[in-house]
């Protein structure tokens, strides 16, 4: 009996970024006899081959494959594939990292659905989510449900899918040799499946690779052929064509490298304008934003002069997404928003008013003369204007859209001119935002893209003007957590669910503390997101100076309740401040860093204190260089400190993470 699933990992000169990849694909938890994964070497010169020898030499479900240096994934891929035999293939970068549980959770949904294609849960770090992923499906449409932004290689095949129609990489090309692979098989596939609730692969930033403009023409030819093959004439050919067209064809020549590159820019530019008359008639520009709409005109009109203006003075659009409100709704965490795009300066876009219509109003450097009144319409798109708001884990990367309820205003701007902006409320419950299932533990961001009438953008959250709503809230399932709204150094909202412990809950809305100088006292006043019913665990406020002479001070902390799930409760903190000859128990001149600190812990706290000229003031952490220098300013690295070298070693040995685990069990006590 076969394998159910092959890996196939193309790998490089990795150095250690393998390392994580090499790990996941081996710490499956599948049984090693239900699969087996196919590392294939490019040519690598950094001791990887060996390596990859050496695990394939001491594991039965590994093999090790080595093929001449050829500078793309491609052709091992092909080799890996001819390899194989599992029932199903998936194809991994070497900077990717799969969960434990994927390939189990995947080839399960797979032959559930019976899917020719099933597309796990994708997360990354950079770039804009994976809308694909709101809901599970068992056969997904290619246009509906956004297939085509999934077009990678890190998908589920089954092998005989495969096999029957010929699908393979082309053995040169770059990511729109990729790309066609995966529409080939969406194309041609019985039933294509999405499995959204469980993230199953982490996707690795890859470096950008440059491509020659003759070669991505021949191959997006090819493409178009089979899109035509197997799509008959009608509304879904033309927005498949309007993707590539947009994504591969017009996006290129609004880019600094094309405006800056003189001397190939004009053969690119015809390139596209060949390519245009023949594949891409007119009638798809409706479904084209309205900037590439212009770039499209002057291609058509042979206008290169006005492309690389229109290039040169398109600045990336904007978001201003401000807070009107903060509220709890029991568990439910109401976000009133107000969201408008804004252009590279920092201004709110605005549209021409003729009649009932409205108008992009195109870059002065660019001759509007030349754009007909139908390609600067923009009233439909306006009409279906729209916020999408999502949490991302800070973390993982994982990504959970929220729903949202919206209305799109128009705003007069004076002189025959309006603004767009759109007001929403949205609802983030903890425990159904996952899909269904309840949020992970940590810290998540809350972000915001809006699909305006000429631009679309996206941005964090910003906090409201006023004072912090630091009240914290118990949310029931799947057992009682605490949830903590909290807010970083940059003013960006932020989640976090189930903090570590009492302190850290603390620490977390320690920006919305403050401070009072009282009868040679300094009272430190802290909001408390959760009291539980037993006032928590002792605690005391630590301050130590930052000056060359190292001074500790601390003093008792008294926590007072607030109203559950109204108001906030508070610590209150006093010490003695002296401007003069100041003793071991008081304060004096200078920085002095903040910390909570408990029988079994010190967390750092998010602000500092700064004594001058017989003043006290609080201020951010970071404004006095108080932060770790750990490359993370979330709360929450902020609260636990740097990750230092010997907490990455004991996390490695065995038995550490059960032993953190129970910890961090015993801590969560402090709800009670």
């Amino acid at each position: 009996m076969g394998a159910k699933v092959s890996v196939i990992v193309s790998v490089c000169n990795p150095g250690d970024s393998a390392d994580a990849c090499i790990r996941s694909a081996l710490e499956q938890t599948m049984p090693a006899d239900d699969y087996e994964v196919i590392f294939v070497d490019d040519g690598s010169t950094d001791g990887i081959a060996e390596r990859l020898d050496t695990i394939a030499a001491v594991r039965s479900n590994v093999r090790a494959m080595h093929l001449p240096h050829s500078g793309s994934p491609l052709p091992g891929r092909n080799l890996g594939l001819a390899a194989a035999s599992g029932d199903y293939v998936l194809f991994l970068d070497q900077c990717d990292r799969l969960e434990k549980d994927a390939l189990a959770r995947m080839h399960e949904r797979a032959v559930e659905t019976d899917a020719d294609v099933l597309t796990g849960r994708l997360v990354r770090d950079w770039g804009p989510p994976l809308a694909a992923f709101e809901r599970s499906t068992g056969r997904a449409d290619l246009v509906r449900d956004r297939l085509l932004a999934l077009l990678v290689p890190q998908q589920l095949y089954r092998r005989a899918f495969l096999q029957e129609h010929g699908l393979a990489f082309p053995e040169s090309g770059g990511r729109l040799a990729e790309q066609g692979f995966a529409l080939r098989a969406y194309l041609q596939a019985k039933v294509v499946a999405v499995l959204a609730e469980h993230v199953c692969c982490h996707l690795g930033e890859r470096p950008p690779v440059e491509e020659e403009p003759r070669a991505i023409v021949a191959e997006l030819r090819a493409l178009l052929d089979d899109v035509d093959a197997y799509l008959g004439e009608g509304r879904q050919r033309d927005r498949v064509h309007a993707h590539w067209l947009r994504a591969a064809v017009l996006r290129p020549l609004v880019t600094s490298r094309f405006a800056d590159s003189s001397i190939d820019r004009g053969r690119h530019f015809r390139l596209v304008q060949e390519l245009m008359a023949e594949r891409f008639p007119e009638r798809l520009d409706r479904y084209l934003p309205v900037q590439l709409r212009a770039v499209a005109a002057f291609v058509r009109a042979g206008r290169l002069d006005q492309v690389v203006m229109l290039a040169n003075s398109t600045r990336r659009a904007g978001l201003r997404a401000d807070l009107a409100e903060v509220r709890w709704d029991a568990h439910i965490l109401v976000l009133g928003l107000s969201v408008e795009v804004v252009d590279g300066d920092g201004r709110p876009d605005r549209y021409r008013v003729d009649g009932d219509r409205l108008h992009w109003i195109p870059p002065r450097s660019v001759d509007d003369k030349l754009l007909p009144g139908e390609v600067t319409d923009v009233t439909a798109a306006v009409e279906r204007a729209r916020v999408e708001v999502y949490v991302r884990h800070a973390d993982t990367g994982e990504v959970h859209f929220l729903p949202v309820v919206q209305e799109v205003e128009r705003v007069d701007a004076g002189r025959g001119r309006v603004r767009v902006r759109i007001r929403g409320e949205i609802r983030l419950d903890v425990t159904s935002a996952a899909v269904g299932e309840p949020l992970r533990a940590g810290h998540w961001e809350v972000h915001v893209r809006m699909f305006g009438g000429g631009n679309q953008a996206r941005s964090r959250v910003s906090r409201q003007e006023g004072p912090l709503n630091c009240l914290g809230v118990l949310a029931q399932r799947p057992r009682a957590r605490l949830v903590v709204p909290c807010w970083s150094d940059a003013g960006e909202l932020g989640l976090v669910v189930e903090p570590r412990s009492f302190a850290e809950s603390i620490a977390l809305v320690s920006p919305g503390v403050a401070v009072k100088r009282l009868d040679g006292h300094v009272y430190v006043v802290l909001p408390v997101p959760y009291v539980p019913p037993s006032g928590g665990p002792p605690l005391e406020l630590v301050l130590r100076s930052t000056g060359r002479r190292a001074r500790e001070v601390t003093a008792p902390a008294l926590v007072e309740p607030g109203v559950p799930g109204r108001i906030a409760g508070q610590l209150v903190a006093r010490t003695p401040v002296k401007r003069m000859s100041p003793g071991k128990d008081d304060l004096g001149p200078g920085v002095w860093a903040a910390a909570l600190r408990t029988e079994q812990e010190e967390v750092r706290l998010r602000f500092g204190l700064e004594v001058r000229k017989g003043r006290v003031e609080a201020r951010p952490a970071a404004a006095l260089d108080l932060a770790p220098d750990s490359g993370d300013s979330s709360p929450l690295a902020v609260a636990l400190g740097p990750d230092t070298v010997a907490r990455r070693l004991v996390r490695r040995l065995p038995g550490a993470r059960r032993l953190v685990r129970l910890a961090r069990a015993g801590r969560r006590r402090y709800l009670s």
